[in-house]
C-alpha cells in the first residue's frame, strides 16, 4: 500500500504557487503595468493612475521573501496624466515582483521581473615575450657573459677527465 501523506502536504504548497503564478503572470494582472529592466536598474510605467492630492501612487519592488506590498523598496510614481512611471537602481540578481498602487487604492498591476546578474570585468589578454624562453647554453632567463661559458665549460671538461681517469685506473688490474 502507498502513503500518500507528503503528497497531501506538498499539495497546499503545489497549489498556492500556481495560484501566484497565475496571478503574476495573468494578463489582467501585467495589463496595467510595463515593467523592463536594464543592467542592475528595474522601472515601471503605468497609465491606469490619477492624481489624488497631489500624489500619483506608490510602486513597490518585493524580493522572493516578501509577500507585502509594504515590506519592499517602495519609490513614488512621477509624471503626468499620460503615464507615470518609478525606477529602482542598483538592484542585485534575482526574481523580484513589481506592484503599483494607485494613490485611489486601486491596484495598478502586479509583474515579475528577472534581473540579470551584471557581466564580469572582461579580461584583456596580455602580450606573450617575443624571444620566448632563452632555454639552452646560459640558462632560462639571463644572457650570461663569455667569461661564465669558458668557466663553465671548464668545469665540465674537467668532471670529464676525473670520471676518465678514475675508471681507467679501477679497471686495471692490482699487482703487488
Amino acid at each position: 500500500m502507498r502513503n500518500s501523506k507528503p503528497l497531501l502536504r506538498s499539495g497546499p504548497t503545489v497549489a498556492a504557487a500556481a495560484a501566484l503564478a497565475l496571478t503574476l503572470a495573468g494578463p489582467a494582472a501585467a495589463a496595467g503595468i510595463s515593467v523592463s529592466t536594464s543592467g542592475s536598474t528595474v522601472s515601471v510605467t503605468t497609465g491606469a493612475c490619477t492624481q489624488v492630492n497631489g500624489h500619483w501612487g506608490t510602486a513597490s519592488l518585493l524580493n522572493s521573501g516578501q509577500t507585502n506590498f509594504s515590506q519592499g523598496r517602495q519609490v513614488a510614481l512621477s509624471g503626468t496624466g499620460a503615464g507615470q512611471s518609478a525606477a529602482w537602481s542598483n538592484v542585485a540578481a534575482g526574481t523580484y515582483t513589481v506592484v503599483v498602487v494607485c494613490s485611489n487604492g486601486n491596484t495598478a498591476g502586479t509583474q515579475a521581473v528577472v534581473v540579470s546578474p551584471a557581466p564580469g570585468p572582461s579580461v584583456t589578454p596580455t602580450a606573450s615575450p617575443t624571444r620566448g624562453v632563452m632555454g639552452g647554453l646560459g640558462g632560462g632567463s639571463t644572457d650570461y657573459g663569455t667569461i661564465t661559458l669558458v668557466a663553465g665549460g671548464s668545469l665540465v671538461g674537467t668532471g670529464l677527465l676525473a670520471t676518465a681517469w678514475y675508471l681507467r685506473r679501477r679497471s686495471r688490474p692490482r699487482h703487488l
